[in-house]
């Protein structure tokens, strides 16, 4: 055996298996951290909802001479009512019977309630949920007062307002369904146009795709109303919230979607039972025309279903998810391929360099105008939610972007070898004139290695009885390069996909600004500061809890409301209750609000504040003769 054939004694050469093996374990890596980001965002926090309350009528915290007929709520988007979207309660917390809620006349964002025609004197609370027009439910409470404020047994919020079981399963249902079409419509892209020699290695995560999908897509249809009701999972099953759901917009696009779903698997399935093969040209048609029906299912009943220009943000929507799923499932679909294939695999990767530049452009396009669309300022990019999650995207892309370089590269190099490989094969395609015979080595003949196949579009020889060289395959460096490359966009591509589904879940920056701006109610009176702040004596039955309303909460004149809750919640006496408030950065203080108890609810009807800043609340509350603590709490006052 010749000396370069050999191995040195004690050293281990790095072979195709190793590199195998590592992209395998990275392989098995990618998905594990994918599942375990999964389960995480299922159970994080419910997501913030996309409709922001505008204004109201009656505004929160404001006290009217007459009782109102209704309690009106305008938001910044349409939105849908729920059988039970307003909840109200008298002083007593006694629920009060109203009428039916409905629309405002022409008014698809504004919700009103009728009250009874007679109001007592105190405060009222008013508790509404309604669902907004990109899906998500939105919740809150607001307080109004008939004559004077009176002491309210109502809490902020009487009921909670998510489930948490049923929020976690309803996002990891969203996050699963977002990958599976990515994968599947990826899938299916990378078939009809990169046409690969063979689709065996890809019908294994495609009908995982499918099914995936299909049951993600059954599980929020299930779902979709305890999750905009704020109930259990429990009541999925019953018959008035499948109606509800079969009745809503969201339902009728979730039908929608299975319905497609079936349809293309009935046709895929009769397709294959009857062996045959469509026209190419058909194939493209159809899997475009299927995409896009599936994709607009998405963007119909989110984002873009609410809000400026409307059409153009649903087409918008719809082309950034078909590009996303046609790069990122195509992804996957290649690093399938390139296990199987090698010099074979070299017409598809220029396909798919093609189809991937195609995508990015028009991901770079619809993502200029969505971002626009969603955050109306540069201001909203650093002080939103919305734009913190959508810069963590533009790192995540600009990186996928790079990777993505870095495989156009590895392909640029393949495709050139090819092509000189093909030259070459061609030159030595005329038949020589004097026909050699082959020698036979001695140890007898080895079978060529898969990777030395003939591409599938190299020219037939002259003659069939001619002796040609063999095709020489890639750089096998250059395969390996190019898979590990290929696995790392795919891995950064699923982060890209999360954070977009992240973003569907998030304010719109726009809608967020546009609330802050209307923060005050349309009386112009500010909403009062509002502080909780718990207590405990250490004595038995000492502990509760001292709310303490700052009207309206800014510089100058304030009204000073204090009610002390007990252990079991309800309003509870104390022989006395100081209220305080200090500066210490300007050195202003303490501020003695001399709150004065009547009947259990202390006031002060005027307090001045003199400068803005955050204060130090300071509440003392004695129980008994022996027994008082005094806690701390900060406030923010504005000018």
């Amino acid at each position: 055996m010749p000396l370069a054939g050999r191995r040195a004694k004690g050293t281990r050469a790095v072979g195709r298996g190793d590199v195998r093996d590592g992209i395998r374990w990275l392989r098995r890596l990618t998905l594990l951290g994918a599942g375990l980001l999964l389960v995480l965002l299922g159970a994080a926090v419910p997501a913030t909802a996309h409709a922001a309350l505008r204004e109201s009528d009656p505004g929160d915290g404001t006290v009217l001479r007459t009782a109102p007929r209704h309690v009106t709520l305008t938001f910044t988007e349409s939105v849908g009512l729920l059988t039970d979207s307003f909840r109200v309660y008298d002083p007593e917390n006694h629920r009060l019977r109203t009428g039916t809620a409905d629309h405002a006349p022409g008014r698809s964002d504004t919700a009103r309630v009728p009250l009874p025609a007679k109001l007592a004197t105190g405060t009222y609370t008013v508790a509404w949920r309604v669902v907004s027009a990109d899906s998500h439910p939105v919740s809150g409470a607001l307080t109004f007062s008939v004559g004077k404020r009176t002491a309210t047994a109502a809490s902020p919020v009487p009921d909670e307002t998510e489930n948490p079981a049923t929020t976690a399963l309803y996002n990891m249902a969203r996050y699963l369904a977002y990958l599976a079409v990515a994968l599947l419509l990826g899938i299916a892209a990378f078939v009809a146009y990169c046409r690969p020699p063979t689709a065996a290695p890809l019908r294994t995560p495609a009908l995982a795709a499918a099914w995936t999908l299909l049951a993600a897509t059954a599980a929020l249809l299930l779902l979709r109303s305890p999750y905009e009701q704020g109930t259990s999972p429990a009541d999925a099953l019953s018959v008035s919230s499948l109606t509800h759901t079969a009745t809503s917009r969201p339902g009728a696009l979730l039908l929608a979607r299975l319905a497609l779903l079936l349809l293309g698997g009935a046709v895929v399935a009769l397709l294959r039972a009857r062996r045959r093969r469509l026209p190419r040209r058909f194939t493209l048609a159809a899997t475009a025309l299927f995409s896009a029906a599936l994709a607009a299912t998405w963007s119909a009943a989110e984002h873009a279903s609410a809000g400026l220009q409307v059409p153009l943000a649903i087409t918008s929507a719809t082309l950034h998810l078909l590009a996303m799923a046609a790069w990122l499932g195509g992804l996957v679909a290649l690093l399938r391929t390139l296990r199987r294939l090698e010099s074979a695999a070299v017409p598809v990767l220029t396909r798919f360099s093609r189809m991937a530049l195609a995508s990015v452009t028009v991901l770079v396009l619809t993502g200029v105008y969505q971002s626009w669309r969603g955050l109306g300022s540069w201001q909203a990019l650093t002080d939103t939610t919305y734009g913190r999650t959508l810069l963590a995207k533009l790192a995540a892309v600009t990186a996928l972007l790079l990777v993505a370089a870095c495989s156009r590269t590895w392909t640029n190099r393949l495709t050139g070898a090819a092509r000189a490989a093909r030259a070459e094969t061609g030159r030595a395609a005329v038949p020589a004139r004097t026909p050699e015979v082959a020698t036979v080595p001695a140890r007898g003949p080895e079978p060529a290695p898969a990777s030395a196949a003939v591409p599938a579009d190299a020219p037939e020889p002259a003659t069939a009885g001619a002796s040609l060289p063999p095709t020489p395959p890639p750089p096998a460096a250059t395969f390996h390069l190019l898979r590990r490359s290929v696995l790392a966009e795919a891995a950064v591509g699923v982060l890209v996909l999360v954070l977009t589904t992240l973003l569907t879940s998030t304010l719109p920056g726009r809608a967020a600004t546009e609330a802050a701006r209307t923060d005050t109610v349309t009386t112009g009176i500010p909403t009062a500061s509002v502080t909780t702040v718990p207590f405990d004596t250490g004595a038995a039955g000492g502990t509760g809890k001292v709310q303490i309303t700052l009207d309206p909460g800014r510089v100058g004149r304030n009204s000073v409301q204090a009610v002390v809750y007990g252990p079991d919640g309800g309003l509870a006496a104390v022989p006395e209750l100081r209220v305080s408030f200090t500066l210490p950065a300007q050195r202003v203080g303490p501020l003695d609000t001399k709150v004065t108890d009547r009947g259990g609810y202390w006031v002060a009807d005027s307090f001045a504040l003199p400068i803005p800043g955050t204060w130090t609340l300071k509440v003392t509350v004695r129980i008994s003769d022996l027994d008082q603590v005094t806690v701390t709490a900060p406030v923010r006052v504005t000018k």
